[in-house]
């Protein structure tokens, strides 16, 4: 089975770009997905300074983006997107997988 890479707009390069550029050398934005949240599972977000031998590894001018084996069965042909609106600023997923998402844009049901 050959799984769709995952993309990212313009406004997720941006924002990658900063939150990576106040970190140290060689620091890559990890994205994961772990059981829980208010929708069953949710999207975790973290620095990371080492690839694993299983990341998706997908880079864009300068942003780079690491998503584990397991999470990207749950993630496969996802858009990372960073939104600025009233209620905060936020990375939101468009994912084909889910069914179902909160309010808060960081979890989802199957």
């Amino acid at each position: 089975m050959s799984m769709t890479p995952i993309s990212l707009t313009d406004r997720a390069v941006t924002r990658i770009q900063e939150v990576l550029a106040a970190e140290t050398a060689g620091a890559m934005l990890r994205i994961s997905v772990n059981g829980g949240g208010c929708s069953g599972f949710q999207y975790v977000f973290d620095v990371d300074h080492e690839r694993g031998d299983d990341d998706l590894v997908v880079e864009r001018d300068g942003a780079t983006v690491l998503v584990d084996s397991v999470s990207l069965q749950y993630m496969d042909g996802a858009v990372i997107d960073f939104v600025d609106d009233l209620i905060g600023q936020s990375f939101k997923i468009e994912n084909p997988h889910a069914t179902a998402s909160c309010g808060c844009g960081t979890s989802f049901s199957l």
